[in-house]
């Protein structure tokens, strides 16, 4: 089948050539030299890529201002909350800036990528350019994939060769994320669409009650990488089913006492809850061809099944039927098993598990739907679960949950891995809420792990050339520095930073002791008798790279 829209290009484009001739054997003057220059600009337009995923490409005032300018961080030494040697960080700030400056220090060095960006219903929660993006505005959708495509593509740049995006969605604009995903990421990954039950109650629509979300996981084809669900402790320290440890009180676990029916291999279901106490089956009825298992033991003593008929169908799939020589036996199998593509689970509520644990921190707290842990938690748990240094980025942080979340997985495992939240501060959202639940969730909880609080600001660049500004970008070196490599210099005496030659005289002059390790800027320059005063103290050196502001050498 021919391609209409190639063909209709290709027609245009001859007409134009007919044009570019007709101009070019005109008299030439500044007029026809120019109506050349606009012939050369219409034809590149109609030659550029016209298939995929095509939208109106929006400016926003965050484009404009990094023409002019690049962005720097600053740290509120006031805020930093001390809990321990895993340091975290939280950028107050545009999140296009921010990605811009972890191109810098975090380029193919994320394990896993969490956003929950805005999900553009039109009910006026959301802001483009400062104004609301409303239902009746023409370019919602173009708006939204501007945003958005910016973003990606700069995130892209930082994940590892194994690394993993995960994007929270609706309805809204599922179609567009997938289609937007597949144009950044290529074919070298795989997008999986998992739905997830996030509010039982439903939200009322004009046909339907929307009880659930979406949240795509683009992964690197080839090895696998998501791990296997988690099961609760709770529900893996024990031998079977079948054996709890007593006689039953059928009094206080009625809904304890129920059939397992199985072809004698297989888990098949489940019958009704029996309450008669007159009834008293055997350990297992044959009823045509099909086993009914009650939990009565083989010397006929009643038991009661661990878990209550209404939760036990979210295990189904781990239970295992063990024959012996004179019963029955379920077992639970493996403690994890295979996620699949649609997750319920009554801990994914986000008014139970979300607004309510945000509120227990920051009651003055203004999200309405804020993410419940549960469901951030196991999204993190699926792809880093075996790996305990892992380091997680969200730069649409909000509420903070992505930071709460990883803290809650690292107590449980004992892991050390590390999270960058990035969000604006419009209505003081950063400094009053993503930080204050972060810190005293980490208070309560006692967290072992630490967070510095940043902030994006921006140096004029334009009009003057490199070596004009670069002592003044060489300021902000140290936050860079720290960011990248997840260290604190402050009150740190076992690490120092030098950025100047008058500052590693001033070092080596009188060298403390202490001290293991030091970063050195690359344009600092240490004599023979330096480097060996290092080495006799065992001190371990570091060369800060050009690349923070290499680009911008010209």
């Amino acid at each position: 089948m021919s391609n209409i829209s190639a063909e209709k290009r290709k027609i245009l484009i001859e007409k134009i050539k007919y044009i570019r001739e007709f101009i070019s054997n005109a008299q030439q003057d500044e007029n026809t030299e120019n109506l050349l220059k606009y012939i050369s600009d219409i034809e590149k337009d109609i030659k550029t890529k016209k298939f995929g995923l095509v939208f109106e490409e929006h400016k926003e005032s965050i484009d404009e201002t990094l023409e002019t300018h690049v962005p720097v961080l600053t740290e509120e030494k006031d805020l930093f909350v001390d809990n321990g040697d895993n340091l975290n960080f939280l950028i107050e700030g545009d999140n296009l800036s921010s990605l811009k400056i972890l191109s810098k220090t975090h380029k193919d060095k994320v394990d896993l990528i969490y956003i929950d960006p805005p999900y553009n219903t039109g009910n006026k929660s959301w802001k483009y350019n400062n104004d609301y993006v409303d239902s009746n505005d023409t370019f919602k959708h173009s708006k939204w994939l501007s945003m958005m495509n910016v973003r990606l593509l700069e995130c892209k740049k930082l994940l590892t060769p194994k690394g993993v995006l995960i994007c929270a969605i609706d309805e809204n604009e599922v179609a567009t994320l997938k289609l937007l995903l597949e144009e950044i990421f290529g074919e070298g990954y795989e997008y999986v669409c998992v739905t997830i039950v996030h509010n039982p109650r439903g939200i009322q629509g004009k046909n339907f009650s929307y009880t659930n979300e979406f949240a795509y996981f683009v992964i690197p084809k080839g090895d696998k990488i998501i791990g296997g669900r988690k099961i609760p402790e709770s529900e893996i320290d024990w031998r079977n089913l079948r054996d709890n440890g007593g006689e039953s009180l059928r009094t206080d676990a009625r809904n304890c006492f129920y059939p397992i029916i199985t072809d004698g291999e297989n888990v098949l279901g489940f019958g009704d809850v029996l309450y008669d106490e007159s009834l008293h089956p055997k350990q297992c009825e044959n009823i045509d061809g099909l086993f009914y298992i009650y939990p009565i033991d083989i010397k006929g003593i009643e038991r009661k099944w661990r878990y209550a008929r209404q939760t036990v169908d979210k295990i189904k799939d781990l239970l295992r039927v063990k024959k012996t020589k004179n019963t029955y036996e379920i077992e639970l199998g493996k403690p994890f098993g295979t996620y699949r593509t649609v997750w319920i689970d009554s801990r994914y509520d986000s008014n139970e598990y979300g607004k309510k644990i945000i509120n227990s921190l920051v009651p003055e707290s203004p999200f309405d739907f804020p993410k419940s842990l549960w469901n951030v938690y196991d999204c993190l748990y699926s792809v880093i679960s075996e790996n305990k240094n892992a380091i997680v980025l969200d730069f649409f942080a909000g509420s903070g949950t992505t930071g709460h979340a990883l803290m809650e997985l690292n107590k449980e495992d004992g892991g050390n891995r590390k999270f960058i939240l990035c969000t604006n501060n419009e209505n003081n959202i950063c400094r009053e809420v993503t930080y204050e639940r972060i810190k005293r969730a980490i208070m309560r909880e006692d967290y072992k792990a630490s967070l510095k609080y940043m902030k994006v600001n921006f140096m004029p660049i334009s009009d003057k050339l490199y070596y004009e500004y670069a002592d003044d970008l060489l300021k902000y070196t140290k936050e860079l520095v720290e960011l990248e490599n997840s260290i604190n210099f402050d009150n740190n005496d076992s690490i120092k930073i030098i950025l100047t030659n008058e500052e590693l005289d001033e070092l080596t002059s009188a060298l403390p002791d202490g001290i293991k390790n030091i970063y050195i800027s690359h344009n600092v320059l240490t004599t023979g008798e330096q480097e060996k005063l290092f080495e006799d103290k065992g001190i371990e050196i570091h060369n800060i790279p050009d690349y923070y502001y290499k680009d911008l050498v010209g």
